[in-house]
């Protein structure tokens, strides 16, 4: 989700989380809910849990711990919550709203694009390209550094 982003973008969005503490047995997030936040644990551990299709009793998923993150598809797809996150303990999350990450990670993705597809138009080779393909192209490309 990040992996586009270059080191100054990176300290721009941890610059932006809001830091979010959370008591024992807290619902963090609830299944079904909008979702607006992606979270990303520095502490504590949280507990995912999922009522599935005919269940009235939730069915344990996963534990979040310490370098894990959760909420992701809130911020990609505008999807409801998926699962319910609760905390085991005092926990310490760190949260990237959907605004932010638009502004931040959608925006320089869209920057990478276009100068990809501004130099694809300067190569010989490539000039009978559409925008389409030479679009299709641009997204394909991956920085390297060495």
């Amino acid at each position: 989700m990040f992996s586009g982003l270059d080191n100054a973008e990176k300290q721009i969005v941890v610059d932006a989380m809001e830091e979010k503490k959370t008591f024992k047995n807290e619902i963090v997030i609830k299944e079904g809910d909008e979702g607006d936040c992606l979270y990303v644990v520095a502490s504590g551990t949280l507990s995912c849990t999922k009522i599935f299709k005919g269940n009235t009793e939730p069915t344990f998923l996963k534990r979040y711990e310490a370098g894990e993150a959760f909420g992701e598809l809130a911020l990609l797809y505008n999807a409801p919550r998926a699962a319910t996150i609760t905390s085991d303990d005092e926990c310490l999350l760190y949260a990237l709203d959907r605004s932010t990450f638009n502004h931040i990670v959608k925006d320089a993705a869209i920057r990478k694009r276009e100068k990809y597809e501004t130099f694809l138009k300067k190569i010989p080779l490539l000039e009978t390209m559409d925008d389409y393909e030479r679009s299709q192209v641009a997204e394909a490309f991956k920085d390297i550094k060495f």
